[in-house]
């Protein structure tokens, strides 16, 4: 039996301060074609990776970023986050989000638009 070499493909580095993490809350989420969250903040970092569809981010104050399958994004703890949309009108998007937690909190703070 021959050894195979492991590859591990790095996808994102983020940096995440002095944050205290108790908890990981893993969740999977599906968007309908077309939907969006509206503008919000997370009390926690979130790390999430897209398994299917494209999806539309932006951090307030930066450029849109288009996420195709594959990708993994960062939401910073306390920012603003502008716009996490399904890019496109006719077929579904799916990613995981990883919550990383500092004991009991919410995992979105709905705002409202500018």
């Amino acid at each position: 039996m021959s050894l195979q070499t492991i590859v591990r493909k790095p996808l994102l580095r983020a940096e995440t301060g002095g944050s205290t993490l108790t908890s990981v809350d893993v969740r999977e989420i599906r968007f309908e074609p077309g939907q969006q969250t509206g503008r919000h903040l997370h009390p926690c970092h979130v790390f999430g990776y897209i398994v299917e569809g494209t999806a539309q981010f932006q951090i307030e104050g930066q450029p849109v970023q288009q996420l195709p399958a594959g990708s993994a994004f960062h939401e910073p703890a306390e920012t603003v986050i502008a716009d996490f949309s399904n890019a496109s009108d006719s077929e579904p998007m799916k990613f995981v989000a990883f919550y990383l937690l500092n004991g009991d909190q919410e995992l979105i703070q709905m705002l409202e638009n500018n």
